[in-house]
């Protein structure tokens, strides 16, 4: 198990120095701003939807390892989805990062590389951080307007 959780630090490390899609949309038609206050993350969310598919995502943003691997993570996730399968990836991710540890939970089986992020769980104050990236991209796909906060 030890050897699991360390593939897993690393792909969260990897993608916190290498983020994917760390950049802005210049043809995006939703956006929308997270603040983890607890942390200070800073993340602003560009979506291209097009037909309900998500076509392109990028986002923007500072924070600690977690938020920044999050963020990064869900949007190779997401591209390519459509808007309701990125709701059920949200309610997914969600119910992995936020169940205490020991409780049973959905299976992480289908979220691939987002299971990485499974041990947040074990942290409580840093699911906070994981989820600021999940509950921006929500806000996007209903044109919240006003940052959204994990407060």
């Amino acid at each position: 198990m030890s050897s699991l959780r360390d593939l897993y630090q690393e792909v969260i490390f990897d993608h916190y120095r290498r983020p994917r899609n760390c950049r802005p949309l210049s043809d995006a038609n939703h956006k929308a701003e997270g603040h983890n206050p607890l942390c200070g993350d800073r993340i602003t969310l560009y979506l291209r939807i097009e037909d309900g598919v998500v076509k392109d995502a990028g986002f923007e943003g500072a924070g600690c390892a977690i938020a920044i691997a999050s963020a990064s993570l869900m949007t190779e996730a997401m591209k390519g989805r459509t808007e309701s399968e990125v709701e059920a990836l949200f309610g997914a991710f969600h119910d992995m990062v936020t169940t205490p540890a020991g409780a049973p939970t959905q299976s992480a089986a289908g979220l691939g590389k987002l299971a990485v992020l499974s041990g947040v769980r074990e942290f409580p104050a840093r699911v906070k951080c994981a989820t600021l990236a999940w509950h921006t991209l929500r806000a996007a796909l209903q044109d919240e307007r006003g940052t959204i906060t994990t407060e």
